[in-house]
């Protein structure tokens, strides 16, 4: 065919109705693609920005949908709007008060990451008092209990999953006699969190009708105009009595089992965590509630009415040096969440793991680091930190189970040890322990999701008992797992290898 007859047949094609259907597609496919390219990586870490390109690129038919769905970085609008307000109103109230509690001394180089934490959520080290950390599921629930039934004024419930069922039945009942006694009772439950269960409808339709404030977090119903980028959770865990009293960890309000009759059968019970602290430290926490409350229910609480007027000069710390071990430990707590376009947990983790000269314990059931954090992780381990990583040895969800595998070779050949909790037990707390000097409670696992689409909290401790007692518990964990070697590792059969490289390719798509 000679160059006239192809331009010939190239013209008809264009020219034609079904030609210029075809060709208006292909046009409007290239020009998506090249508008993603420069659209895609805006705000965005690499690994994510690579993933969502492959997806667009390769299969735009299903690529372009899920971005738009799920691919927005950041939480925008009013949620982003009251988030800044009330960053704005702790930064003013809180001016004059150091960063660092009077009488605590810390080393410089975990100065600087209080300053770090401070410049991107406003909020200080504090002091306060450690009392208890709560390891068995059925001892937490009844020390939170206890601590409802003795509440005087307020009481405030944040919980990611939340179900009235046989084990949460004394908590719940008693925030019901709590509210109709005259003390003010809020509840706040993540919306898709806890709706799968079935304890959830028993919760609402108990609730109904008492005095007790329910409001769902981050709801999804169009039909009244509530929307959002539906795979953004608020996974924090925290209990707050009277503004003095607080429980903060991973343990969900729900039976141990999650509702499965077949899990109770097998045991696969969820070992959880819960730090129990009094004291200043609880006002912070205190403060995250009252901005999460007026997000979803437009009620403006005590606690932001205070910080309207600002609070009083910091108390001197009850103790001496906590870095020497003294029972009085300081705390700052740490929230993240889309909320915040820094990162705070992020940044604080892998800066935390820099400081860290001798020990470094992780404990995350869904272990998925970014870039950052892993080169931090096999870097302390390169210069000689015992850097241990305690994973379950089957997670309880298919791709996080098989993605944070495909970090498995790095982690082993730079020296880090993985701990893989036995089942039919889920592992389920969140903790860091750096050295001796400081931990990490909290709601945030070590993975991509954590980092950037879950609201979290997280409570830094320094020094003191607190310390100690997480590495008890640490040891418990160890107890009841089995150390990975590179070797069987990397002998393991090649479907698997596969499986999981696919998996730390989706779990980018942030």
């Amino acid at each position: 065919m000679n160059a006239a007859a192809a331009a010939r047949d190239q013209f008809l094609f264009f020219s034609l109705p079904d030609g210029g259907l075809t060709s208006a597609i292909i046009i409007t496919e290239y020009a998506i693609k090249v508008l993603a390219l420069g659209m895609v990586p805006e705000n965005r870490q690499p690994a994510s920005s690579q993933a969502w390109l492959l997806a667009i690129l390769f299969i735009p038919v299903v690529g372009v949908p899920m971005f738009l769905l799920f691919g927005t970085p950041y939480v925008t609008g009013r949620r982003h709007v009251i988030q800044a307000r009330a960053n704005q109103l702790y930064a003013d109230a809180l001016a004059d008060r150091p960063t660092v509690p009077v009488g605590v001394r810390v080393a410089p180089g975990v100065q600087t990451i209080l300053d770090m934490n401070r410049t991107l959520t406003a909020i200080p080290c504090m002091s306060g008092e450690f009392v208890a950390l709560h390891s068995d599921y059925r001892a937490s629930l009844a020390a939170m209990t206890e601590a409802v039934r003795s509440a005087v004024d307020h009481v405030h419930i944040e919980f990611y999953a939340q179900s009235w069922d046989d084990e949460t039945d004394e908590f719940f009942t008693a925030a019901v006699e709590a509210a109709e006694r005259g003390v003010t009772v809020r509840v706040l439950a993540d919306h898709l969190g806890s709706a799968r269960y079935k304890g959830y409808k028993v919760l609402r339709r108990r609730l109904r009708g008492t005095p007790v404030k329910f409001h769902l977090m981050l709801p999804i119903n169009p039909f009244v105009g509530r929307f959002r980028r539906p795979d953004l959770r608020n996974h924090r865990k925290m209990l707050i009595v009277d503004g003095d009293h607080g429980f903060i960890g991973s343990q969900n309000l729900i039976d141990r089992y999650y509702g499965s009759a077949r899990g109770a059968r097998l045991g696969r019970e969820w070992v959880d965590l819960m730090m129990e602290v009094r004291g200043e430290i609880v006002h912070a926490m205190d403060g995250v509630f009252a901005v999460d409350w007026y997000t979803e229910s437009d009620e403006i609480i005590e606690t932001l009415a205070e910080l309207e007027k600002g609070l009083p000069p910091t108390p001197v710390a009850a103790g001496g040096d906590p870095t020497a071990g003294d029972p009085v430990s300081a705390f700052q707590l740490v929230p993240s969440g889309p909320g915040y376009r820094t990162q705070p947990g992020l940044r604080m983790f892998t800066q935390l793991v820099s400081q860290a000269r001798e020990r470094l314990r992780i404990v995350s059931p869904y272990f998925i680091p970014d870039e950052a954090l892993l080169h931090a992780l096999t870097s302390a381990a390169y210069r000689g930190v015992a850097v241990e990583v305690f994973v379950p040895e089957r997670a309880d969800q298919f791709g996080v189970h098989h993605a944070q595998r495909s970090y498995f070779r790095a982690l082993l050949e730079a020296g880090v040890t993985i701990h893989r909790f036995r089942p039919p037990a889920v592992l389920h707390t969140k903790l860091m322990l750096v050295d001796d000097f400081g931990g990490i409670v909290g709601s945030s696992n070590m993975d991509l999701r954590s980092f950037n689409l879950n609201f979290e909290v997280s409570m830094l401790v320094l020094g003191g008992e607190a310390v100690a007692e997480l590495n008890e518990v640490v040891q418990e964990y160890l107890t009841e797992s089995t150390t990975l070697d590179l070797d069987t590792w990397m002998n393991r059969p090649w479907p698997g290898r596969y499986v999981d490289n696919v998996a730390r390719l989706t779990s980018a798509l942030q």
